[in-house]
């Protein structure tokens, strides 16, 4: 079989099934497909999805105050995508501040929760493939987009490792024209992700190239260290985006938070930790956990 941009991506697929993510085709979410999860190509958000994860995970909280909660992240209230992204990272970490009225009248506050960072298997993890994107006049279809509860966290761009005019750099400015035509689905993006099969990175929406990095490890362990070459695609998946399993460092700390967990607090403070970032050798899920946990 020939080594083809297609090949890459149905390698990249088959990892992320393998690791738990749930593949639906495409053209079964369209629009206009049997299994439709948007209403048109312009809806980046996974409605349905959404909606569901927020009645599982705040089942005391009143249907209008849920439907408050959605709209702020679902509507935009910054022209600036930089900005955008993080008022939703907020709004994700923290819990979305909503007010509702008691049966005996009186006002409660609370928070609404999007994403369980204690419980992963809460969560609903979907991925799928050439997710068509129309918005501004501009029709793209990303390679890879990756959603926890119907919000798009992850973007995937994949190039051909056979081809000498197609790398990770290529991967990377193509990003930039998705950021650029299509800023709706980064709104509320996490982390973003180029390989070409063989060599891959990882980095923030608001991260220069050279901010984009390896993944050297799966598990943290002391003798697990990927180096440059063409198992880096694999080990950045299996390292960084597996919400199954547990994580053998926080193991060895005694520590009972589970890979899955260190996976959606990696994703919540990626875009802060790598402008800060000079180097990923360390495993992310390990640092971003104890950033996380510092700022609690």
């Amino acid at each position: 079989m020939s080594f083809t941009e297609d090949l890459v991506e149905q390698v990249a697929l088959g990892t992320l099934q393998e690791l738990g993510w749930r593949y639906e085709d495409p053209l079964s979410i369209a629009p206009d497909g049997p299994n439709k999860r948007r209403v048109s190509n312009g809806d980046v958000v996974l409605g349905g999805l959404l909606e569901d994860a927020a009645r599982r995970l705040n089942p005391d909280i009143p249907d209008e105050a849920l439907q408050n909660a959605l709209r702020q992240v679902q509507i935009s209230e910054t022209p600036s995508l930089i900005e955008e992204n993080r008022r939703i990272h907020r709004l994700l970490v923290d819990g979305i501040d909503v007010e509702y009225r008691r049966p005996d009248g009186s006002i409660k506050g609370d928070k609404v929760r999007l994403i369980d960072f204690a419980n992963p298997a809460n969560n609903d993890f979907m991925v799928t493939n050439q997710f068509t994107v129309v918005e501004g006049g501009y029709n793209r279809r990303p390679d890879v987009v990756a959603f926890v509860n119907g919000l798009p966290l992850v973007v995937i761009e994949l190039k051909n490792a056979a081809s000498e005019n197609a790398t990770t750099t290529d991967a990377f400015h193509q990003l930039q024209t998705y950021k650029s035509q299509i800023p709706s689905l980064f709104r509320t993006n996490a982390a973003l992700i180029t390989s070409d099969g063989l060599l891959a990175r990882i980095g923030s929406l608001s991260a220069g190239e050279d901010r984009f990095m390896p993944w050297r490890t799966v598990t943290g362990a002391q003798d697990d260290f990927t180096p440059e070459g063409p198992k880096e695609m694999d080990t950045l998946l299996r390292g960084g985006c597996s919400p199954n399993g547990s994580c053998s460092w926080c193991a060895t700390s005694q520590c009972s938070v589970t890979k899955a967990t260190a996976f959606l607090r990696s994703l919540a403070v990626i875009t802060s930790f790598t402008a800060r970032a000079k180097h990923w050798q360390a495993p992310l899920t390990r640092l971003a956990w104890m950033v996380t946990e510092r700022s609690v």
